[in-house]
């Protein structure tokens, strides 16, 4: 852990070698994309968290933070975009745990705002996160929080227009806009006894060809697990 250093940034603030570092690493894992469309996917964020290895950049996730008015009231989004970990260094947990401290900040900023995590996911190993994080989420293969569905199809529209098909909760791209590659795309056995894979798989069965399961998690103390909460309270909230 202590060989890892992470690095929130402005995407306005990214450096010509930030940029072809981030298409790089994300061209190596997906295929259906391309360089101008990482570029512009990454232009649509507000910040990025940048995860180094030994100054070598082994990780990033894209975030955009905005204000939703739901049910006559104002609330807060995170949208997570990608979430990239080189293969080798999958076992680090750098990148999660920078990423819950920065929930901290930004609860502690606006205390009295409801916040949300809203993730289109496009392979089974970055669905686990939720299960890790979050106490309850939508959806869920246990737990019924339909009562996000309603607000899952509000922003997914919003943001997705006719790509999202609220019957199935997938953002069903005509054309992959990005989508695993063969060699890491496939869940192993062991991975396929676990309730979250079976769960994703089942829910969203073409996401070889870049389709992306939509979920929502509240982001608040009660539904953390304890070592998320633990991560969060150290910003200070």
């Amino acid at each position: 852990m202590s060989d890892y250093q992470t690095l929130f940034k402005k995407i306005e603030d990214l450096t010509e070698s930030d940029r072809k570092q981030i298409t790089e690493l994300y061209l190596t894992y997906f295929d259906g994309s391309s360089e101008g469309q990482v570029i512009s996917d990454l232009e649509k964020k507000t910040e990025i968290l940048l995860v180094y290895f030994e100054e070598a950049l082994v990780g990033f996730s894209t975030l955009e933070l905005y204000d939703f008015e739901w049910e006559n009231s104002l609330i807060q989004i995170l949208y997570s975009g990608d979430t990239i970990v080189d293969q080798a260094h999958w076992g680090q947990q750098a990148l999660a745990f920078a990423w819950i401290a920065n929930l901290g900040k930004l609860k502690r900023d606006r205390p009295d705002i409801p916040l949300y995590w809203f993730v289109i996911l496009k392979g089974h190993r970055t669905f686990k996160f939720l299960p890790a994080f979050g106490k309850s989420f939508y959806p869920h293969w246990s737990i019924d929080r339909s009562d996000l569905k309603p607000l899952v199809d509000a922003l997914a529209v919003q943001k997705f227009g006719s790509d999202y098909n609220p019957e199935t909760g997938i953002v069903e791209f005509a054309e992959s806009r990005g989508h695993l590659n063969p060699d890491i795309a496939h869940p192993t056995e062991s991975e396929k006894t676990r309730d979250s894979v079976r769960f994703f798989l089942e829910k969203n069965p073409n996401y070889l060809r870049g389709h992306e399961l939509v979920c929502l998690c509240e982001i608040s103390e009660q539904n953390m697990k304890p070592l998320t909460k633990r991560i969060f309270r150290r910003s200070g909230v």
